[in-house]
């Protein structure tokens, strides 16, 4: 997949991206930093697996670290942006890339913990950080950003309830980003084929992948929308602060 952005283009800004040891966010930062950012590979327990992105990045010229951090833990959080700011300094650009909720033996509340409550956190240690004219992008799925005009599938329906709880809780939040000068733009995409929540739902519904890519002719693979994300980061924002990936035409709008 070619990178969407130009070599240089981010050269002297930062990046950080939260779950970015695999797949959308991994890619996404790769694009960052081929074109100049200094990225924060940000993940929960895989050490090894960014620390490989990591690796990758640097040995290609760029720059990067890996920073674990606890997305549901504020304590993390702040560590991680301090982190980030020590070794790179004031942040420019934050991917909110990291979701879940389909994952077993996490509790009951754990995709509305991760998928809202997280995101917020993030975003309100962020703020104290974030340089002038920075740029958060939140990451979705158009099953969740449409869950209340358009039912999905049952396996996913707790994740795109609490995926779009948490679009609110920072829709919510555009006041206090304007008037700190800070951008807000959702990304949001159809099933993304290769992403673990595709696997994980493909295991529970066999045969729903097939289904959506017939529904919509084309789904995105993870390189492709992870270039629209990252393209995100640099482009102009919507009116609505929506970037769409892929067909929304199945998908009724909120009136």
């Amino acid at each position: 997949m070619t990178n969407p952005l130009a070599p240089g283009s981010l050269d002297g800004r930062v990046a950080v991206v939260t779950g970015s040891s695999r797949g959308i966010g991994a890619d996404t930062a790769r694009y960052l930093a081929e074109a100049g950012a200094a990225v924060v590979i940000n993940y929960r327990s895989k050490a090894p697996r960014a620390e490989k992105i990591v690796g990758e990045i640097t040995a290609a010229g760029g720059r990067a670290i890996a920073v674990g951090a606890d997305l549901t833990d504020a304590a993390s959080v702040r560590a991680m942006f301090e982190r980030a700011v020590d070794e790179f300094g004031p942040i420019n650009l934050l991917v909110l890339n990291a979701s879940g909720g389909m994952e077993s033996g996490m509790g009951e509340d754990y995709a509305m913990r991760l998928n809202r409550d997280a995101q917020v956190n993030v975003v309100e240690n962020a703020l104290p950080h974030l340089a002038e004219h920075s740029r958060i992008v939140f990451v979705t799925s158009h099953q969740a950003h449409f869950i209340r005009t358009t039912p999905t599938m049952p396996e996913y329906e707790p994740v795109a309830l609490s995926k779009r709880a948490g679009e609110d809780a920072l829709r919510a939040k555009l006041p206090e980003l304007d008037a700190k000068g800070v951008e807000f733009v959702v990304v949001s995409g159809d099933m993304i084929e290769g992403t673990i929540t595709a696997t994980l739902l493909e295991r529970a519904n066999p045969g729903a992948i097939a289904a959506r890519k017939e529904d919509a002719g084309k789904l995105y693979n993870v390189a492709e929308f992870a270039a629209e994300v990252a393209a995100a980061a640099v482009d102009p924002v919507p009116d609505d602060h929506t970037r769409y990936v892929g067909d929304v035409s199945g998908f009724s709008p909120e009136r």
